[in-house]
């Protein structure tokens, strides 16, 4: 069973920094490309990063320049760094893994950028 948990969301204020972790279980982690979305209430998941199994890295426009995204394959961990963190980053976090027409969602974890 595939399981994707979350760790690293908490209160900062503007301009800091956090740093999100998606532990992965249950799969071939190598096998399998990874994405963070974030999401706020009443409005529709966000893709703010992705990571393939190729170790290509992409992030949105919204955060490109703010946000990393790295993989460790020994560890099975994919990291979302996050760097001047702005109070419109405030969202819950989410780990997605997909491949070949497998996918699993984590939790969740939150994030709140405030003064």
């Amino acid at each position: 069973q595939v399981q994707l948990v979350e760790s690293g969301g908490g209160l900062v204020q503007p301009g800091e920094s956090l740093t999100l972790s998606c532990a992965a279980s249950g799969l071939v982690f190598g096998f399998y490309n990874f994405a963070w979305y974030r999401q706020t209430p009443g409005e529709q998941r966000e893709r703010v990063a992705t990571i393939t199994a190729a170790n290509t890295p992409s992030t949105a426009d919204s955060v490109k320049g703010r946000f990393d995204v790295t993989r460790d394959n020994g560890k099975q961990t994919v990291t979302l760094q996050m760097n001047n963190l702005k109070p419109e980053d405030t969202a819950v976090y989410f780990c997605y893994a997909w491949f070949n027409g497998y996918e699993a969602w984590g939790r969740g974890t939150q994030v709140t950028v405030a003064a």
